[in-house]
């Protein structure tokens, strides 16, 4: 690579690869021994006389210091400094035979001299015939048509010729080779070599190929747009093939020239390992050979990631097994971490085999794999010390490289080995740990990873978690007594024991009026919660409470008959386009239920139940169906996961999980419409941020198409973004809509609203026998009870009657949302913040988040758990969830109160280092 000052981008694969750490434990910061380095120098001939498929394979041992002494290693890492290159001749007509055309017509310039060569592909300059004005400083040295070199600046990477046919002829003898090995030589198979030999050929043919390393450097791309610190650059694909790529071109500082940036070396290494457990644990899309040939800097520390050829797919479980393990060996939770590593990091295949060798426990199936293998004593005791030592004992001289040792030790010795999902990792974990350890010898690579893992985490820590005690333990004393004394005898999932978003300073409440709460300490908060929802037009509206006093002066009627359940009833149907008919429940969960089963009803034989990927349906089993925090699958094609323990595996199984918003989507229903009864979609996701108008009238026209029922869950936006919900603003109407919250009036009731044809499905035949034969049972000994209804109607009735609420409401959404995003701009905060119709998805991250998955990766959760406790302090009751509302009580004097917060939270968050990247 030529460079003066700067190193130019993109190179394909020069640099120095991983060197052993000074914080390895076994002390290898000494001077590579010289029978090391003799052993490295005729690796390495060797490599480069046999040719280019070998030269990989010696970059690929340079980063393995476990496997080879550290001078053989530094003599393996001149491999990924340069290759031969081919002639400028050879580049031309290579070009032009893969183009088509002269080389003239496609670039304005080129120069068919190299700025760098590996043993796969090499590295041109050209500009492109755009007529951009940034010219190229060092001038063409092959002569264009029109003697240009005035257009957009380019890099282009071409394969070498010869080098595919040569590498796939070697690996197959190789493969070939192994093979004969594996099947004459007993001791050897424990090394499992052939599937080895097939994970690296998988690589290598990665490697030759493009148009793979352009999507992958987009997808990586994609994943850092808009990172303070990381970018990646621009493929052209237009002038793009397998054989060639072409990329925007960036100049930088060398990876390896790290001592001209103007940032402290410590600061730097911390920014590339956070690169690195970015990539591995929330992006599932990891650059596989991120050593300093690969990384271009600039003055200020950031960071440009190039050469893709090598990068590490993780599947949503296998992000999942990556990040509860971490999680445990943080907490030092030894034996879960043993569990945990061996269920999710052990190739079970192998474990299988070994049980046959035992005492017929292949015979009896007493046991899984991975739980044969943690009931043996010597595995578990032996697994727990290695990570006691790495994670506890030495974690302040962290190697990767020791740890991945003594880890394979373990398994070798027990005849197991890595999955290939934790083989993935181990190349780009290893090659950066090197680059890192060159950077800064002394960083502290275990602390910085457990600060990393702490932003994904809702519980606190250090000073912020002291701050806090102190403060609320001054402000809120009769709340937290309070707090105490339930512990005794009450679980309150909905606002103390929260499922992932516990409170860990929760507020009791002595009283409430418009937008104002005051707790049993006197304290007075602006409400940004709503009761979840329901409170849209404030705590104790004059027209609730006097419908409420009204109702409590007679009695409470329930399973019986009274006027405001018909009233009621009368008033949905009218409010819903293409409602008929209403039946009551008490709650949106319990009308999910009853939506569910007349579907099935109306398509008898159909089992299952589409959904969407992060829709909440309530808290039934198949409504929590990848609905809450855990994933499956691609991202265009979800798969289905239980929402926690507890839920029957055939639920998860009836459950068709599809992305909202993805066009594949709806092939995915048609090519399963015979057997879903129903499909049942929440209209305004509420990470959504908006109504997806013309993907809802697809999904309506498809269900129509297949007579599939369409069901609206309504819940939250019933009687929020409008008077008759999302299907009024849309003039898309479903065949049910699930309906609760807002049309209790703050006391709890729930609403299943549809056509006559739908509803009369839970509505008695008159006779028994036919009604076990064709209805469905619906039940609720409370479900319109006189009460409910009454403060329902009520609450109702003022909304359609001042029909303003709803403009007031959306212009003071919008003038909440656009000082708040300014707030985190000016403190150069990365937030993301979604608003509309008074419903509110807040997440500090750098990310768009285009689907629920989304929200899960990279997103800040100790911060948005802190920010809820920072607006206490402030007066602002903020839930510790990702989502807020506000009600039509809110005035304008509310929401400069909120922001003054808010600018106050967000500034002292950043201080005490909350959002560090």
């Amino acid at each position: 690579m030529t460079t003066t000052e700067t190193g130019s981008v993109p190179g394909p694969g020069s640099g120095t690869g991983s060197g052993t750490s000074k914080h390895s434990p076994t002390g290898t910061a000494a001077a590579p021994a010289a029978e090391g380095r003799r052993l490295g120098r005729r690796l390495r001939r060797l490599c480069t006389v046999l040719g280019p498929m070998y030269v990989k394979f010696g970059q690929i041992l340079s980063t393995r210091s476990d496997l080879l002494p550290p001078g053989a290693v530094a003599e393996l890492r001149v491999l990924q400094d340069n290759g031969r290159a081919m002639s400028p001749r050879r580049v031309v007509r290579a070009l032009e035979k893969e183009y088509g055309k002269p080389l003239g017509q496609v670039f304005a310039s080129f120069d068919p001299v190299p700025v760098a060569s590996a043993s796969i592909a090499q590295v041109h300059h050209a500009t492109l015939r755009d007529g951009g004005t940034e010219a190229r400083k060092s001038g063409s040295r092959a002569g264009s048509e029109d003697g240009g070199g005035t257009g957009t600046r380019v890099a282009v990477k071409v394969v070498k010729r010869g080098v595919p046919a040569s590498m796939r002829l070697h690996l197959a003898l190789l493969r070939g080779l192994v093979r004969a090995a594996h099947a004459l030589l007993p001791p050897i198979r424990t090394l499992r070599m052939p599937q080895r030999v097939a994970e690296i050929g998988r690589l290598l043919a990665e490697q030759l190929s493009m148009e793979t390393e352009r999507a992958n450097m987009t997808a990586v791309a994609e994943n850092f747009a808009g990172h303070p610190f990381v970018r990646v650059p621009r493929s052209h694909p237009e002038l793009s093939t397998d054989r060639v790529l072409v990329m925007e071109y960036v100049e930088g500082i060398r990876g390896s020239e790290f001592a001209q940036v103007d940032v402290p070396p410590g600061e730097i290494a911390r920014r590339l390992q956070d690169i690195l457990l970015t990539m591995l644990y929330l992006d599932g899309t990891c650059h596989g050979d991120l050593h300093p040939g690969n990384v271009l800097l600039t003055r200020d520390g950031r960071f440009t990631l190039i050469d893709f050829g090598i990068t590490a797919y993780y599947t949503e479980a296998e992000k999942w097994g990556l990040v509860s393990f971490n999680n445990a060996a943080i907490h030092h939770r030894w034996d879960l971490a043993v569990r945990r590593f061996t269920e999710y990091f052990v190739e079970t295949d192998t474990v299988r085999k070994r049980r046959r060798r035992t005492r017929g426990m292949a015979r009896t199936g007493a046991a899984a794999p991975a739980e044969a293998l943690l009931a043996d004593a010597s595995y578990t005791t032996a697994l727990k010390e290695v990570f006691v030592h790495h994670f506890e004992t030495a974690s302040d001289r962290w190697s990767g490289t020791d740890f991945f040792r003594d880890v394979s030790e373990v398994l070798r010795r027990h005849g197991v080995a890595y999955t290939a999902a934790y083989t993935k990792g181990e190349l780009a974990m290893l090659s950066c740990e090197g680059f890192m350890a060159q950077i800064d010898p002394e960083l502290d690579i275990w602390e910085n990873t457990r600060r990393f893992a702490d932003r994904y985490s809702t519980s606190l820590s250090g000073a912020v978690k002291e701050r806090f005690d102190a403060y609320f333990a001054a402000a809120t004393p009769k709340s937290l007594a309070m707090r105490d004394r339930a512990r005794r005898s009450l679980v309150a999932p909905a606002h103390l024991d929260r499922y992932f978003f516990p409170s860990a300073y929760p507020l009791f409440i002595a009283g409430g009026s418009g937008a104002r709460l005051t707790d049993l300490d006197g304290n007075e908060y602006i409400d940004l919660a709503g009761g979840g929802g329901p409170a849209i037009l404030g705590r104790g509206h004059p027209v609730v409470r006097e419908a409420l006093r009204s109702a409590a002066a007679t009695c409470n009627i329930n399973a019986l008959g009274h006027e405001p359940e018909v009233a009621l009833a009368e008033l949905l149907t009218d409010a819903f386009p293409g409602a008929d008919r209403a039946v009551f429940s008490n709650s949106g969960t319990e009308s999910a239920l009853h939506a569910i089963r007349l579907c099935r009803v109306r398509r008898p034989g159909a089992r299952r139940i589409a959904k969407f990927e992060g829709h909440f349906h309530g808290f039934s089993d198949q409504a929590m169906v990848s609905s809450w925090f855990r994933v499956a699958g691609p991202r265009d094609a979800p798969e289905a996961v239980a929402g926690c323990p507890g839920t029957p595996a055939g639920t998860v199984r009836d459950t068709l999980v599809l992305q909202f918003g993805h066009p594949r989507s709806l092939d995915i229903l048609r090519r399963n419409a015979s057997d879903v009864a129903g499909v049942l979609v929440e209209p305004l996701p509420t990470t959504a941020g908006g109504i997806d108008r013309d993907y809802l009238a697809a999904l309506r026209a498809l269900c129509t198409e297949l007579d599939i029922p369409l069901v609206f869950d309504e819940v939250v936006s019933g009687f929020r973004v409008a008077y008759g919900g999302v299907q009024t603003l849309t003039g898309i109407t479903p065949d049910l809509t699930v309906l609760g919250k807002i049309i209790g009036g703050g006391l709890p009731c729930g609403a299943l609203v549809g056509t006559a044809e739908m509803i009369e499905y839970g509505r008695t035949t008159g006779d028994p026998f036919r009604d076990a034969e064709e209805r469905g049972f619906l039940g609720g000994t409370m479900s319109g009870n006189h009460l409910s209804c009454s403060t329902g109607l009520a609450a109702l009735t003022h909304l359609r009657d001042n029909p303003d609420v709803y403009a007031d409401l959306e212009r003071r959404t919008e003038l909440l949302a656009d000082g708040m995003r300014a707030v985190a701009e000016d403190h150069g905060v990365p937030m993301r913040l979604r608003a509309r119709h008074s419903v509110f998805s807040l997440a500090f991250t750098h990310k768009d988040l285009p689907y629920f998955r989304d929200s899960l990766h990279g997103v800040n959760f100790r911060a948005t758990t802190a920010l809820a406790y920072w607006m206490r302090m402030y007066g602002v009751y903020l839930p510790e969830l990702h989502a807020f509302l506000i009600s039509a009580a809110h005035t304008d004097e509310d929401v400069a109160s909120v922001l003054r917060s808010f600018d106050r939270s967000v500034g002292e968050m950043k201080a005490a280092g909350l959002f560090v990247t």
